[in-house]
Parts: C-alpha cells; structure tokens; sequence
C-alpha cells in the first residue's frame, strides 16, 4: 500500500509539473507573438530600414 501512495503522489507531481512547463511555453509563445506584432507595427511606422544601397564586400584577407 506504501509503494501505491507513492506512486499516486509522484504521479500527481509530474501531471502538476507538466501544466506549469504548458503554460509556461503557452506565456511565452503570448509574448513572442506580442513582440513580433509590435516590431511589425514599428517597422510600418518608420519605414523601409534599408538605405538603398547594397552592401559593399570586403576584400579575402591572408590568413
């Protein structure tokens, strides 16, 4: 009967362990969405961040 106990409040700890790490990911998959829709919003707001010109390659350097 000891083992059983056990057994049950072990198990109760890792379903309880497992709705924290859901709703820990779910939070932050909020966040990074939040995040990604404010960049988009800033982005419109300011513009094209490009200046236009493309970048210059720098020349092999020797080793």
């Amino acid at each position: 009967m000891f083992e059983y106990e056990l057994h049950q409040i072990r198990s109760a700890e890792l379903i309880e362990a497992a709705e924290r790490y859901r709703l820990a990911r779910f939070a932050r998959t909020q966040a990074k969405a939040r995040r990604a829709e404010r960049r988009a919003q800033r982005q419109d707001a300011e513009g094209p961040v490009s200046s236009g010109h493309s970048r210059r390659r720098r020349a092999p350097r020797a080793a």
